[in-house]
């Protein structure tokens, strides 16, 4: 992985989702800045108050409050600033027509919050090698949903 370190954004109302997002990326082998924003409001104010540092990657909830992680998705791939920002969907939904959706509406990936913390480790881990591929292509629809 990168030896400079990875610039990710967290879009997630839940403090205690948070909390552990924050302690998985701290046991594993990759150096990283986290910004957290607890709503989609602020993701977008976060996003387009700093055009010239953005995010590596977002990891985006869909259940968030003032604006929903769907409408985010939507404002940032019709952006044209932020559109080539990977996204994945960082959510408790495992909604298939969701997941579809998300897939179409260009998320780069779908990640199920897992109950365990090591699974959570595992798939904010497989998140970071897919996105850190210098060629990054949209993945098959096959692959679309991480699971460890």
């Amino acid at each position: 992985m990168n030896k400079n370190p990875y610039n990710l954004l967290l879009a997630d109302d839940d403090p205690d989702d948070c909390m552990f997002f924050r302690e998985a990326l701290d046991e594993l082998p990759v150096r990283v800045h986290l910004t957290t924003v607890n709503d989609g409001v602020e993701l977008m104010r976060c996003l387009n108050s700093s055009l010239e540092l953005l995010p590596d990657l977002i990891f985006l909830d869909l259940n968030m409050p003032r604006k929903t992680g769907l409408e985010c998705l939507l404002e940032i791939k019709e952006n044209r600033l932020l559109n080539q920002l990977p996204i994945v969907i960082f959510s408790t939904s495992m909604d298939l027509e969701i997941v579809k959706l998300m897939y179409e509406k260009g998320a780069y990936c779908y990640i199920r919050k897992p109950g365990e913390f090591s699974q959570l480790k595992g798939a904010i881990h497989e998140a970071l090698k897919m996105t850190t591929k210098k060629k990054r292509i949209k993945l098959e629809k096959e692959k679309f949903v991480i699971q460890v």
